[in-house]
């Protein structure tokens, strides 16, 4: 990756990684990611604010050579997370005198996680600053965005807030600031979904906290710069907010076809009656796109056949990510079939626990649906849209 300009004298100086498919064995990535590492040459001091991860070490050291950086003063680590962290023990041992500046929290675990001796921190609080000569770096700690030690950092002069995690996306593109909005936005979105939505509201402080900021650039982590950032973070408030929207998830596995025969009837059914509804087959769907889905949506709706006793495990799978993202689901059901008996109903109910849900009655066959199978999901259609309507999102006809 080459050397780019933010502004005179800051440089993004991270690596793109156009390949990677998969992020913590876990996240797809049809976009590939990057890694932002940013270089501020103050008139006394320089500063390396985050690294990269150690499989794109080379990248960030062939940076810093292109720019001639003799000599690091200080390294920030905003999070501790070893994609933005994991390459702070080579950059101590080229630049023997530079010291990691971080927060306390930060600290123990670089400790824990690189093995960084004492002596080679700096620790910081809450609003401290650090000249930088002609600059000066203001420290916001922003616990939960999405671990517990992570930090903003501010340079005043700039007007630039490095967020680290905080308004990322999962991109490799060789441009550095934003230029299609609608496409990286929607990235954005899908981040936040992923790693970010269990903590919204950490996250609702977190953007209050920064309202105060003179703001002209928001440089995160992964993905790209900010140039206009009152519209990201009005898109992150509209996610963080309480608001849904009269839309209705339904992750699902078939077997033989008679839970998929269930959903289709439903989508149809929720179509009829104006209300928006996504169906995800497990066996092939994206988990990021369903985790995307979710942010909105007011109703899930989750669809299994019963193996041995319980939930298909790809059901198993996916409600319990759902579980664990918390988003701000208002109502749930259960769908689905079954050949001589189990518990499919109860396990999938405790597996929301999390998740402050009003359950509408399931719907569950024995075999393959008979017409009253199917006018029981048009029940269940209607009582999804006697919901939605009573919570404000569809307008009782005038």
């Amino acid at each position: 990756m080459a050397v780019r300009v933010l502004k005179p004298g800051v440089y993004a100086v991270g690596a793109i990684d156009w390949h990677r498919k998969l992020f913590d064995e876990l996240i797809p990535l049809p976009h590939g990611t990057s890694y932002n590492s940013y270089l501020i040459k103050g008139s006394e001091k320089t500063v390396l604010i985050d690294t990269v991860d150690p499989a794109k070490e080379y990248e960030l050291l062939a940076n810093l050579q292109k720019l001639d950086v003799e000599k690091i003063d200080y390294v920030v680590s905003n999070h501790a997370e070893q994609d933005h962290s994991g390459t702070i023990p080579r950059i101590l041992e080229l630049y023997p005198d530079a010291k990691v500046v971080t927060n306390s929290k930060c600290k123990e675990m670089l400790r824990d996680l690189l093995l960084i001796p004492e002596e080679r921190f700096v620790t910081i609080k809450d609003r401290d600053t650090l000249s930088l000569g002609d600059r000066t770096l203001e420290f916001i700690l922003a616990p939960w965005v999405h671990w517990p030690e992570t930090m903003f950092t501010y340079s005043r002069e700039d007007r630039i807030l490095f967020t680290c995690d905080f308004l990322g996306s999962h991109f490799a593109e060789s441009n550095l600031f934003v230029n299609e909005e609608a496409k990286i936005y929607e990235g954005a979105k899908r981040y936040y979904a992923e790693i970010m939505m269990p903590f919204r509201t950490s996250i609702k402080k977190h953007l209050e906290m920064i309202k105060g900021l003179d703001v002209e650039m928001i440089a995160p982590s992964h993905g790209l710069v900010y140039s206009r950032p009152e519209t990201i973070l009005a898109e992150c408030k509209d996610w963080v907010s309480d608001e849904v929207k009269n839309e209705v998830v339904i992750p699902y596995v078939s077997m033989h076809g008679s839970t998929e025969k269930m959903v289709n009837h439903l989508v149809d059914a929720l179509i009829e009656r104006g209300i928006t509804a996504t169906p995800f087959n497990l066996t092939s769907a994206d988990m990021g796109e369903l985790a995307l889905s979710l942010i909105d949506a007011a109703t899930i709706v989750i669809a299994s056949p019963t193996v041995l006793v319980g939930p298909h495990p790809r059901v198993v799978y996916a409600t319990s990510l759902v579980n664990a993202l918390r988003p701000k689901l208002k109502f749930a059901s259960i769908i689905g079939s079954y050949g001589w008996g189990g518990k499919m109903v109860e396990q999938i109910t405790g597996m929301l626990s999390t998740l402050k849900l009003e359950m509408l009655e399931p719907v569950m066959v024995k075999g393959k649906p008979n017409d009253d199978v199917l006018k029981a999901i048009d029940r269940l259609a209607d009582e999804i849209l006697k919901r939605h309507k009573g919570i404000g999102l569809i307008k009782e006809e005038q």
